[in-house]
């Protein structure tokens, strides 16, 4: 019998975005990934090296990377070249969810026989409308899914048991009736020592599969490969807008205390990283959640690493702390999420930061010595008003004024949006936070992602501002910052006026996309909108800022050492592989060995 293996494909967050022009205006700013969200989970590494340990073959299928590097890639040509005893799809971040239904529904159509296994917190909170759907065989529920999974593929590839599903984990199905069936989540590790996040597995399957586009985690990991190392799932606060937060991972998620990844083991992952890639590497979660002993530990484990490492800070940090980082890592970069400076808007917000202490921790940070301070400051939130926003720019001010206009501070802004996240507590208790919800089912939120422009997609509006004023503060808070930036030296004249040009133009296409809609003609829409698709496309990639503004400095692209890595000798048929992101090179089936 051949053993078919595991297909694990990322949709893009709407399927037929090439069709269908939306302006999505400052939602992917601030992260990597493009506004298809065309980075993948971190899951999907973790569980293809835990799935390959054990003897199942994985294969990662990054479809809304094909989509965006070729305009003339077929998405249903390239599912049908594929053999799988199954299909894993994502659905981690909500905003996947017309493109992740749609990828699922076309894979069933090909290859009804295979299942389609549905994954990630999203899938988790929206199990019961998931698995009631046609496309959808099976649902894994909770945040650690790498042994449940395991146990799925072993039962589907000697042929599914009822009796089998019935003991797996975290596992929603359907019987031979069609009865859907939850199995409890019962699978949650107190630690995550047994998960590991091999990036040389991605180097040897690029070469097996002589196809390096598949598994870009996002389109740009070539000119900017950055990394990520996990320190735990689960989190200590409960941030009112956070689908992420405590509160989130007890209520639907079944983790009721943090679990940590050692921290040796976790300075181990970041040497292995830095032992092939040139790139950053973004520790995720706060090191002091487990304690300072655990963050000394790390620190010990870590020190004299030469690769620039991000740090996230979830409260306060004092000078002693970070010159103990200071002295551990020499190249290192920190990232704050605040959210606003107004008392009002931290209290309703669950923050534990003060404005005061935002700018002590600056202080304290920049004076030890990191590259640079990254602080993030978002519009939407409870308690805020459009004058409160602009009021944080103003604040971002005062702090690059005390710190002399140092250059390694920056500020940036960008909206809470497209979605309020399932699960947390503003989603939950809207009213209690001043939230209104305008969808509320997987389905709502699946139909709202084809909307026109970022404003109807957008799933909330507050008691303080409506839709509009969300879009219009988000927008004038970005010229605002873009023009102090250029005061205190940050930003050239020629970056700003580009930066006000985009933010300018996306005003324009608001108003011209609103025109539309009050009319009331979805062709005459359609059409428009197809005219405006140059337009749209120009500010998608960068609105509020440049998005490469964001990026450290890297010594080259994806180095070539790092298929040495994987031990294997190099040909020019190899290299090739590596040129023009391998969209030349024909889709090649990995299924095909006997067992």
């Amino acid at each position: 019998m051949a053993v078919n293996g595991l297909v694990l494909v990322h949709p893009p967050n709407v399927y037929d975005f090439r069709k269908r022009p939306t302006l999505w205006g400052p939602v992917s700013d601030l992260v990597p990934s493009t506004s298809v969200f065309d980075m993948y989970p971190i899951g999907f590494s973790t569980i293809t090296e835990y799935l390959e340990r054990k003897g199942i073959r994985v294969r990662i299928v990054n479809l809304a990377v094909r989509m965006l590097q070729d305009e003339g890639f077929d998405v249903e040509k390239c599912i049908a070249k594929l053999r799988a005893s199954a299909f894993g799809i994502d659905l981690h971040w909500l905003p996947h969810a017309h493109g992740a239904l749609e990828i699922a529904r076309i894979i069933k159509k090909i290859h009804p026989d295979s299942p389609v296994i549905m994954g990630g917190l999203s899938s988790s909170y929206y199990h019961e409308e998931l698995i009631g759907l046609p496309q959808v065989d099976f649902v894994l529920r909770g945040d650690s899914t790498e042994e449940p999974l395991y146990r799925l593929m072993e039962s589907i590839e000697s042929g599914v048991k009822q009796s089998e599903l019935e003991g797996i984990p975290n596992l929603c199905w359907k019987d031979m009736h069609g009865n859907v069936r939850t199995n409890p989540i019962s699978h949650v590790p107190s630690d995550l020592n047994d998960v590991l996040i091999d990036h040389s597995f991605t180097v040897r399957a690029v070469i097996r599969d002589r196809n390096l586009t598949n598994y870009l985690p996002f389109s740009r990991w070539t000119k900017y490969p950055i990394t990520a190392a996990l320190t735990c799932k689960g989190c200590t606060r409960t941030c009112t807008i956070c689908g992420g937060s405590r509160f989130a991972y007890e209520r639907f998620f079944g983790r009721d205390r943090v679990a940590f990844r050692d921290p040796e083991l976790l300075a181990r992952d970041i040497r292995r990283i830095s032992s092939f890639s040139r790139g950053p590497v973004f520790i995720l979660g706060d090191i002091r959640q487990a304690g300072m002993g655990y963050a000394r530990k790390f620190l010990r484990a870590i020190q004299g690493i030469e690769s620039k490492v991000f740090f996230e800070f979830f409260w306060e940090v004092d000078r002693a702390f970070m010159e103990e980082i200071a002295g551990a890592v020499r190249r290192f970069v920190v990232q704050i999420s605040p959210e606003s400076h107004d008392p009002a808007v931290l209290q309703l917000s669950n923050k534990s930061f003060t404005a005061e202490s935002i700018e002590s921790s600056a202080r304290n940070i920049l004076a030890a010595g990191c590259q640079r301070l990254d602080l993030f400051f978002m519009v939407g939130m409870p308690g805020q008003t459009v004058s409160s926003v602009l009021a944080s720019i103003d604040y971002c001010g005062r702090i690059m004024k005390k710190t002399g206009g140092d250059p390694r501070l920056k500020c940036f802004i960008s909206p809470l949006a497209p979605f309020l996240d399932p699960g947390s507590l503003a989603f939950e208790y809207p009213e209690r936070f001043g939230y209104r919800r305008f969808f509320k089912t997987l389905d709502e939120h699946r139909e709202a992602l084809t909307a026109p422009s970022w404003k109807y997609v957008l799933s909330y509006e507050t008691r303080w501002m409506k839709r509009a004023d969300i879009v219009d503060s988000t927008y004038q808070a970005a010229l605002q910052l873009s023009r102090l930036k250029t005061e205190v030296g940050q930003l050239s004249r020629e970056k700003s006026q580009l930066i006000d040009g985009q933010i300018l133009k996306s005003i324009e296409l608001m108003d011209r996309i609103d025109h539309l809609v009050a009319y009331g003609d979805a062709g005459r829409t359609s059409r428009e909108l197809l005219r405006l698709n140059a337009d749209i496309e120009a500010v998608n990639s960068s609105t509020v800022c440049e998005k490469e503004e964001l990026d450290l400095p890297v010594s080259g692209r994806v180095p070539i050492r790092l298929i040495k890595t994987a031990g294997m000798l190099i040909g020019d048929h190899v290299k090739s592989i590596w040129k023009k992101d391998t969209l030349e090179h024909k889709e090649r089936s990995f299924l095909t060995r006997p067992s």
